[in-house]
């Protein structure tokens, strides 16, 4: 089976609202063509009713007993209609005792029904035997002490008639209304269209590379103008995530070339030299830190390739964040024995969670390497943990670090952003830390921020949702 399907909206519209005004114009002429039946039938239906009263004057019984009308009789110039009625009398046993000229021999609405005529009028409409419509009345009278039905109707097809000049005339004028209409319909429906085709043109010009552009907007309040402007936030989505992928691109490659590029070095030159095992000892050794390096850059970079590809399993508990507090401190001790520092982790030991014990942790550690990596030697590190009114738990890091100015803070969190641009690679770390501490956080429906101040330390904040 073939469905026709029109290629173009504004055909298909116009098509729409040629077929829909259609319906609505042949209700309407149906309601009025009805109507119109409906009035002429109720006047014949009142004329009809006056004209039996009119008959009850005439009728009378001849010297021989038979029924007469008075047919010269007129009230009023209307009653010569009374020619074109048709007229029938009865007895209440259905004998017939008067049928006038235009009636003849046809039966008038056939045998009598049980209650005709009897306590005011009974109004039908029956058909004579050559198939004409009859709007007809009935009443039971008396005259001269006898009981008669009389039955009088009037021929309705000169109503059919109104009614269906009627329809003639809408069968002419309704198609030529729809011609118009479409011809008007479609004219209105591709100058309502002509921005769509606009922004298509506009997007298909749009690549990889021009993703700057912008759909034009000409009505930001009609439903074209919503559709650009999501169309338009949609593309800076796009151009902002294809920026962080060039930088991540551009960032990664760099990170990983540069331990790459320091052991080819480290074993170019122990090749061209002729040294002792010690010395071999440390090239080896110097290597095994680059590849540790490596490790630890490629671990953080698939740990952020799979949140972006939302592709990590949580496995959930529910555990006391004092615990990974202190579990973290533990990890860096070393670390901060090695400088000399201090480390505390204080607070309240019962605030409890419910998330992915390991990631939560690895939060944490990010913070304390960078309060350790930055903060002086024989410096000090707090861990504070305290269950908030609010139903959250907050954990707080602060560290006595040369701090962060503040065009860098809103910064700090982005992938391979470092704070110190002179602090080399080697002992600045890769700048994914943070990255993956917010990650974690938000991934638990919690919130991370940072306040510093140059020369006064910094303080990292994690707000998680309690436990309960």
């Amino acid at each position: 089976m073939i469905h026709f399907r029109p290629k173009h909206v504004r055909t298909r519209l116009t098509l729409l609202y040629v077929s829909v005004l259609a319906v609505v114009l042949v209700l309407f002429w149906a309601g009025i063509a009805a109507l119109l039946f409906w009035q002429l039938r109720a006047q014949l239906s009142h004329y009809s009713v006056q004209d039996v009263e009119t008959v009850e004057g005439l009728l009378y019984f001849a010297p021989d007993g038979s029924l007469r009308l008075h047919e010269e009789y007129h009230n009023h110039p209307e009653s010569r209609r009374v020619l074109e009625r048709f007229l029938e009398v009865l007895t209440p046993d259905g004998a017939v005792l008067f049928r006038n000229e235009r009636l003849g021999n046809r039966h008038l609405g056939g045998p009598l029904f049980e209650g005709e005529g009897v306590g005011g009028y009974s109004l039908r409409t029956v058909r004579l035997a050559d198939g004409t419509r009859v709007r007809l009345v009935s009443r039971r009278h008396s005259i001269q002490g006898r009981p008669i039905i009389i039955r009088l109707g009037y021929d309705e097809e000169r109503i059919w008639h109104s009614v269906n000049e009627l329809l003639a005339a809408s069968l002419v004028v309704l198609p030529l209304t729809l011609v118009l209409a479409g011809f008007a319909g479609y004219a209105l429906a591709r100058r309502a269209l002509r921005p769509l085709q606009t922004m298509a043109a506009r997007a298909e010009a749009i690549t990889s590379e021009r993703l700057d552009e912008r759909l034009p907007v000409d009505n930001p309040m009609d439903e074209i103008g919503q559709l650009a402007r999501v169309f338009n936030r949609t593309l800076a989505r796009l151009e902002q995530s294809f920026s962080q992928l060039r930088q991540f691109t551009s960032d990664a490659s760099h990170e990983l070339r540069t331990p790459l590029t320091a052991m080819r070095s480290v074993g170019e030159v122990a090749l061209q030299e002729n040294g002792t095992a010690a010395d071999y000892r440390d090239v080896i050794g110097s290597m095994l830190e680059e590849v540790n390096r490596l490790t630890r850059l490629i671990d953080s970079l698939l740990t952020m390739s799979r949140a972006d590809a939302n592709a990590v399993q949580f496995h959930t508990s529910k555990f006391p964040v004092f615990e990974i507090a202190t579990e973290s401190a533990a990890l860096l001790q070393v670390l901060v024995e090695e400088k000399s520092q201090t480390l505390r982790v204080t607070g309240d030991r019962h605030a409890a969670v419910e998330g992915d014990r390991l990631f939560l942790r690895q939060a944490l550690v990010n913070l304390l390497h960078n309060a350790v990596k930055y903060s002086p030697e024989g410096g000090t590190i707090s861990v504070e943990v305290r269950g908030e009114r609010d139903g959250r738990v907050m954990l707080e890091v602060t560290d006595s670090g040369p701090g962060i100015a503040a065009e860098d803070l809103e910064h700090v969190f982005d992938r391979f952003y470092r704070v110190d641009k002179s602090r080399s690679r080697d002992g600045g770390g890769a700048g994914l830390g943070l990255s993956i501490a917010q990650w974690a956080v938000k991934a638990h429906d919690g919130a991370i921020e940072v306040e510093s101040e140059p020369g006064r330390g910094s303080t990292f904040r994690i707000w998680l949702p309690d436990g309960k």
